[in-house]
């Protein structure tokens, strides 16, 4: 199961196919120019994190320490703290997807089995896990595309988004604590449900989740302290991890999510297609005749607020990069990442993370609904928004 598969009913991914289609077959670019339109080195990357989360995924890495991390006597306050430090942390490196994909149906089986309500502690890690992607350039997929794209360094980024992110964490849990005070215990679960969502985990094999760590902790390193291109190096560690003899290629290739991918690469020849008809210059001249410059921080916080959830957050930023001035601060890429993310939480569908959550629930008897999910994800929106909202202020002003 690729996660596009829980795209589909936007019906982004057929939207821009067809548009790029429309490109090419109307002669708006030739195959050759729509082939350079599109931005190597976030594909490359993108496609690297890939592998290396398969990888972990396919070792059986996360669901190991989703069952240890459960297994903790604590109560369920502690308890929540614990998953969602560890849902981000794994985030802001493994993409949140990925993590949310692979840890969702441990989760749940492991609250069920210690009659904890596994409503919350699902809805803390897809919150956890979209507020820690943001803490890094390799985190999400946007984030990714606005670093390569805008070329950021690594370790500055992280720096600057390090104290908004943390600063939401807590106050994401602070929120589930407070809505858990009064949670009763569940009801003793049915014993073949939770073998049946036990039969899907994949064993747990200490080499392939060492060979995985040891790659992506690599990476950060040279991401950090070197200037060694991340696409590169990425896909060097990659190309490693696919050298592996337990795990064919064709297993991790299978994991994959090849529809993201051509997504992806759709959304730079449509770009570059709506520049070379100049609606884009139009537009932007347009807007400044009304008083609305995309490159002022706040227009831009509202704008990419507003476009993330009605279009996705993938899509919005990669509409909003042309349109604002990067040239006219360093706030552009930070507040593209940070407000994007920050604002999958609102909606249920804000954020691909999100509805991985509730499939996972549902294949586990476990109903998470759109007013559910709004309890937990409006207001932990609301705060973490304003949280970077007032990040922003004092260090962009």
């Amino acid at each position: 199961m690729t996660l596009s598969t829980f795209v589909a009913p936007d019906g982004l991914h057929d939207a821009y196919v067809l548009t790029v289609f429309a490109v090419v077959g109307g002669g708006v670019m030739s195959p050759e120019d729509a082939a350079k339109s599109i931005h190597l080195p976030t594909i490359l990357l993108l496609f690297s994190f890939m592998v290396i989360s398969a990888q972990m995924r396919l070792g059986g890495f996360y669901s190991a320490i989703t069952r240890r991390i459960v297994a903790l006597q604590v109560g369920p306050a502690a308890l929540m703290g614990v998953v969602i430090a560890v849902a981000a942390a794994l985030s802001a490196v493994f993409s949140n997807d990925i993590v949310c994909l692979a840890v969702a149906p441990v989760l749940a089986e492991a609250c069920l089995r210690r009659r904890l309500d596994p409503v919350p502690f699902l809805l803390g890690l897809a919150c956890a896990s979209n507020i820690g992607s943001a803490a890094t350039l390799i985190g999400n997929p946007q984030n990714m595309l606005i670093g390569e794209v805008l070329r950021l360094p690594f370790a500055a980024y992280t720096a600057e988004a390090i104290g908004p992110v943390g600063a939401g964490l807590v106050a994401l849990w602070a929120l589930l604590a407070w809505q858990m005070r009064r949670t009763p215990p569940v009801a003793e679960p049915d014993p073949a449900q939770l073998a049946a969502i036990a039969a899907e985990v994949p064993p747990f094999d200490r080499w392939q989740t060492a060979k995985g760590l040891l790659v992506a902790l690599a990476l950060v390193g040279m991401f950090l302290f070197t200037d060694w291109p991340r696409d590169v190096a990425a896909l060097v560690g990659a190309g490693v991890l696919l050298l592996s003899q337990r795990f064919h290629s064709s297993k991790v290739m299978g994991l994959i999510d090849w529809e993201l991918l051509i997504l992806f690469m759709g959304l730079f020849v449509v770009n570059h297609a709506l520049e070379l008809t100049g609606l884009t210059p139009r537009l932007v001249a347009w807007l400044t005749a009304q008083g609305i410059d995309l490159a002022q921080p706040v227009t831009l916080f509202f704008t990419t607020l507003g476009l993330s959830n009605l279009v996705s957050n993938v899509p919005a930023v990669m509409v909003l990069m042309p349109l604002a001035n990067t040239g006219s601060g360093d706030h552009v890429g930070v507040t593209l990442a940070l407000v994007s993310t920050m604002a999958g939480n609102l909606l249920i569908v804000g954020s691909i993370a999100n509805l991985i959550v509730v499939d996972a629930a549902r294949r586990c008897g476990i109903v998470i609904d759109w007013r559910r999910h709004a309890r937990t994800g409006a207001p932990v929106a609301v705060v973490t928004l304003g949280i970077v909202a007032g990040w922003l202020a004092v260090r962009h002003g």
